[in-house]
């Protein structure tokens, strides 16, 4: 069911509005200063790509949200930087923003961290060829957050702004979210509470493409306990299956019992077993001790859940729970999740809101967006907002191999989508 209906809103939108309009004498002025400034948004890029801002390196994400801080600032945002608590170790949040009433209030979501920490084979923004530049971080996600820069610049710049309320929410550790959510997200969805459409730059799946969901993520955690005793007694009605036997046949059970359903997957990441097992959270990595004469006492297993709906998370946990209660003889076993991102659904809000992209590409002879498949994009800060207003995603920067020392950005479509984002706020502030 969840393919049939998915497959009819992905393509829904596709077959709408196929004919290009012309842009307005305002729209043109918008993409003549946009022009303008190209080079200096290339520019801005690099100085931030420059400054490392690991998730965990606090200073340095501190560091990228002062540039950011003070370019909003120059185009007349009320910025505001909000601090996690210590005990966190995240830098916090910065926030830009314009108040008013005029048309639809928007969300903009982007983030300053990266995944490369000061001890990561961090480079350099360096360009590669004519059109592109290896950036560590700049295509994931730093030329989003300019693309936002930019587009609202020009927007600034011909006095478009003046009544809109526009938010700019760049988080500070979206690459390891700050634990509690309650406490790292709040803002975000504060902010969201009082919009009415979110426009997530994260990094693009294609210049034709735009995402309109985005499964979620949890964590899930087994937990066995088997008796420990002479490996010669094993299967006997006093020593039982022993720990690796039981935690072997919950495996098994997910794998045949629980995989199939359309956009779901599970999966096991770190298992140990044997007498006794150590595992630390922090680092994620575990030590086991056992001998091949002794039946495994204990066995742990650590994994990923992606979902397409909080219906389909709930009836999966359901179905995990069912499989390890059936122990076997002298075992017993928990299972424990953990919620991480919210899914993002296909709702046809979302699906309108690409219908309207897709118009302002065709305006500008950008050729067709459509839906890309929510099964290939990883969890985002958008998820966290879906659930209260429309939502569209991936409109940040083009590149390759992001979250690799080689992950580079595409400098020459840079300016064609920030025009496109431009034209996009300029209409929904409009209507």
């Amino acid at each position: 069911m969840i393919r049939k209906i998915l497959f009819v809103l992905l393509l829904f939108p596709i077959f709408q509005n196929v004919a290009g309009q012309k842009l307005s004498r305002t729209e043109k002025k918008i993409i003549k200063s946009i022009e303008a400034n190209n080079s200096n948004a290339i520019g801005f890029l690099e100085k931030v790509v420059n400054i490392n801002s690991g998730t965990l390196n606090l200073e340095g994400v501190k560091k990228v949200g002062a540039e950011f801080n003070s370019a909003f600032g120059d185009i007349g945002f009320e910025t505001n930087w909000i601090p996690m608590p210590a005990e966190m170790n995240r830098a916090g949040h910065l926030f830009a923003e314009t108040k008013g009433s005029k048309g639809k209030k928007l969300l903009l979501i982007g983030h300053l961290d990266t995944v490369f920490e000061e001890d990561s084979p961090f480079q350099t923004f360096t360009m590669v060829n004519d059109s592109t530049a290896q950036a560590p971080g700049g295509n994931d996600m730093k030329g989003g957050n300019v693309i936002i820069l930019y587009a609202l610049k020009a927007l600034q710049e011909n006095n478009l702004l003046g009544d809109a309320q526009i938010i700019v929410a760049l988080t500070g550790d979206e690459e390891s979210a700050g634990d509690p959510l309650e406490i790292s997200r709040k803002d975000l969805i504060d902010a969201a509470k009082r919009s009415d459409i979110a426009l997530g730059f994260e990094t693009s799946t294609g210049f034709n493409y735009a995402t309109v969901a985005r499964r979620g993520s949890s964590g899930w955690k087994v937990e066995v306990e088997g008796k420990r005793a002479h490996s010669s007694g094993i299967f006997s009605e006093n020593t039982g299956a022993g720990a690796i036997f039981e935690i072997s046949r919950i495996l098994h059970g997910f794998y045949t019992d629980v995989k199939g359903e359309e956009l779901l997957t599970f999966n096991p990441g770190t298992l140990l077993g044997g007498t006794f097992v150590t595992f630390d959270d922090m680092t994620s990595k575990g030590t086991v001790f056992g001998k091949t004469n002794v039946v495994a006492q204990r066995a742990e297993v650590r994994g990923g859940l992606r979902f397409i709906s909080e219906e389909q998370k709930e009836r999966t946990r359901e179905k995990m729970r069912a499989i390890v209660a059936e122990n076997l003889p002298k075992t017993s076993a928990t299972i424990s999740f953990s919620d991480m991102y919210p899914a993002m659904a296909p709702t046809e809000g979302n699906h309108a809101l690409l219908q309207k992209l897709n118009q302002v590409s065709l305006d500008l002879n950008q050729g067709e967006v459509v839906a890309y498949d929510p099964g290939r994009r990883g969890a985002a800060d958008t998820s966290f907002v879906a659930e209260y207003l429309d939502c569209l995603d991936g409109l940040g920067t083009m590149g390759t191999g992001a979250h690799t020392p080689q992950e580079t950005v595409n400098l020459n479509t840079i300016e064609a989508l920030t025009k496109r984002t431009a034209i996009l706020i300029y209409r929904l502030i409009n209507e």
